[in-house]
């Protein structure tokens, strides 16, 4: 499973949160939050769409707002000279 992760990695997936705000069935006043996270590809994330469309049509809590973050985990290396350095003992 972790290879096929890091493959998808390179190919430009990242990793992708999504904080899902719905309304309860029997009490549409009150709100609840799903936490979903899995690797899709920025900035269309099909893998997020597909799970919404899903959750819209199958599932009866309404959705109320979704809030995505996302972030490459392989990069290139970011070195920048500080110019100074403190020691912790």
């Amino acid at each position: 499973m972790g290879d096929r992760d890091f493959e998808r990695q390179l190919q430009g997936w990242s990793l992708t949160t999504a904080e899902i705000m719905y309304r309860m069935p029997d009490y549409r006043s009150v709100l609840q939050t799903y936490i979903w996270q899995d690797y899709d590809l920025a900035p269309k994330f099909p893998r997020l769409i597909n799970f919404l469309d899903f959750w819209s049509n199958n599932l009866e809590g309404p959705l109320a707002s979704v809030r995505v973050a996302h972030a490459g985990i392989v990069a290139p290396v970011d070195l920048r000279h500080v110019g100074s350095e403190w020691r912790l003992n």
